[in-house]
C-alpha cells in the first residue's frame, strides 16, 4: 500500500472514530459546532442559548451542533482538523499539549486581532494564559488561538448528609479533609470517589503536590521557565501522599480502571461522601442529586488546578470564520454569561447580580478568591502532547501497587524532557 493510500485509510478511520459523517460539511449553508459538554451542564445550557441567538441573526443558516466525546476530540483533533471534515468552530482543551499543539501545527486561526477589536481580552481577564501561545505552542505567548467564555477549577464536593451522620463539618484545611476521611474509613466507608482510568486520580495527585508549590514551581513545570525536578519536595509529597491515601483506604485501589463518569455516578448516587474534581461537574451534580444534601468548597490549599475553561477555537479550514467569531462573541455577552452562571457555571463576564442559588454563588465566589490569590496552577497533563495518558498510566500503577511513588514519578520524566527537546526549550 502506498504511503498516500495509507494516510487516506488512517484519516478515514479517525473520522469514523470521531463520528464524522461528512454530509454536513458538503452543505455550503451549514455551520457546524462541536462541543463535548453534557446536555445538563451549565456550559451546554448557555451555549444552546447562544446558538438560538445565532439562528435568529442568520435565519437562513443551517446551524448544526454536534456533541462529541472528550476522548473522541482529544485523540483525533490533529487529523480531523486538517481535513475537509473539520467543523467551523469547536470546544477544545487548553494547554501546550492540546490547543498549543494545534496552533504549532498551523491548524487554528490566529484570533488576536479579533480579541483586541471585540474586547474579549478584558472579559477573559486574569485567566487568559491558556488562550495565548508562542510559536512553539507553549501557553502564555502573545497570540490568541482560542477564547474561553467560562472558568473552571478543581474543588471538593461533599455529601452533607453523610458528613452530618458522623458529626463532621465541611473541611477547610487539608488536615480536616484527612481527619474526615479517617472517620469515614473507620465507619467502613471508602470516602473518596475517583477514577484512575481517566481523570481525576492524576489530578488529585497534582492537587497534593500543589500543597508544596508556588507560582515559580508552576511556571517552571507548565511554561518551561526553568528546570523541573520530578522528585522535588512538591512532586514527592503528591505521589507519597496519594499512595498513602490508597494504603489507608481513602481511595479504593479497584477504582484504578474506572472512568470519570463512574466516579461522578458513585458520588451522585450517595455511595461515597467526597469527590475531588472540576467545577464542570457542578451543573450536573446540581441537576441530578435529589435524595440528599450536598455541598461544595474550595480545595483547602493555596493553589489548585484550574484557570480558564476550555477554548472555542476556529479551524484554519473553516469557510465561515466570520460567523465562528460572531458565535464566540455571543457566548461572551452578558446575557449568555448570566445564563451560564445561573445554570451552575463559572462565568467570566456576568453582570453584577448574584446567582439565585447559594451553592452556585459560592462556586463563583470561590473562583474569584482563587483568582485574586494567583492560585490557578493549570492541569498536570498540559505541558506535553500525550502527557495525559502518561499521567493516567503512572497513577493507575500507583493505585494498584504496580509502582512505588518514585517509580510513578520516573514515568513522567522522559516524555516531559522529550517535549522540551522537540520545542527547543
Amino acid at each position: 500500500m502506498t504511503s498516500k493510500r495509507l494516510t487516506a485509510v488512517v484519516l478515514a478511520a479517525s473520522l469514523a472514530a470521531a463520528g464524522c459523517g461528512g454530509s454536513a460539511g458538503d452543505d455550503d449553508n451549514t455551520f457546524r459546532i462541536w462541543h463535548y459538554e453534557s446536555p445538563d451542564s451549565a456550559m451546554a445550557v448557555a451555549w444552546n442559548k447562544a446558538v438560538d441567538q445565532l439562528k435568529q441573526r442568520h435565519p437562513d443558516l443551517n446551524v448544526v451542533v454536534e456533541e462529541k466525546g472528550f476522548e473522541q476530540i482529544r485523540k483525533t483533533a490533529s487529523m480531523v482538523l486538517g481535513s475537509s471534515e473539520a467543523p467551523d468552530v469547536l470546544e477544545y482543551n487548553k494547554g501546550n499539549a492540546s490547543t498549543g499543539l494545534l496552533a504549532k501545527q498551523g491548524l487554528l486561526v490566529d484570533l488576536t486581532d479579533e480579541v483586541k477589536a471585540k474586547g474579549w481580552d478584558a472579559k477573559v481577564g486574569a485567566v487568559d494564559t491558556a488562550a495565548r501561545y508562542d510559536e512553539s505552542g507553549v501557553m502564555g505567548g502573545d497570540k490568541w488561538y482560542g477564547v474561553p467564555n467560562y472558568a473552571e477549577y478543581v474543588l471538593v464536593y461533599y455529601n452533607k448528609d453523610m458528613f452530618d451522620q458522623l458529626g463532621l463539618r465541611p473541611p477547610t484545611t487539608l488536615d480536616e479533609l484527612t481527619a474526615a476521611m479517617d472517620e469515614f474509613t473507620a465507619a467502613g466507608i471508602t470516602p473518596l470517589a475517583t477514577g484512575g482510568g481517566e481523570y481525576p486520580a492524576h489530578q488529585v495527585l497534582y492537587q497534593l503536590a500543589l500543597t508544596e508549590a508556588d507560582r515559580d514551581w508552576v511556571d517552571r513545570y507548565q511554561r518551561y521557565t526553568g528546570d523541573v525536578d520530578f522528585h522535588d519536595k512538591a512532586w514527592t509529597k503528591g505521589a507519597t501522599t496519594f499512595a498513602d491515601w490508597v494504603a489507608k483506604g481513602y481511595v479504593n485501589k479497584d477504582d484504578a480502571g474506572l472512568k470519570a463518569e463512574d466516579m461522578g455516578l458513585s458520588f451522585m448516587q450517595g455511595k461515597q461522601p467526597i469527590m475531588i474534581t472540576g467545577s464542570w461537574w457542578f451543573g450536573r451534580v446540581k441537576a441530578t442529586i435529589k435524595d440528599f444534601q450536598w455541598g461544595n468548597t474550595a480545595w483547602p490549599c493555596t493553589k489548585t488546578s484550574g484557570g480558564s475553561g476550555n477554548l472555542w477555537v476556529v479551524p484554519k479550514g473553516s469557510e465561515k470564520q466570520d460567523i465562528a467569531k460572531e458565535f464566540i462573541d455571543i457566548t461572551l455577552s452578558q446575557e449568555i454569561q448570566d445564563v451560564l452562571r445561573d445554570s451552575g457555571g463559572v462565568a467570566l463576564a456576568a453582570g453584577d447580580g448574584q446567582a439565585a442559588d447559594p451553592q452556585t454563588q459560592r462556586l463563583n465566589e470561590d473562583f474569584a478568591a482563587v483568582a485574586a490569590a494567583d492560585g490557578f496552577a493549570f492541569y498536570p497533563d498540559w505541558p506535553a502532547p500525550g502527557f495525559y495518558d502518561v499521567h493516567v498510566s503512572a497513577v493507575q500503577k500507583l493505585m494498584t501497587g504496580g509502582a512505588t511513588p518514585d517509580q510513578a514519578l520516573d514515568e513522567l520524566v522522559g516524555p516531559y524532557r522529550e517535549n522540551l527537546a522537540d520545542i527547543g526549550k
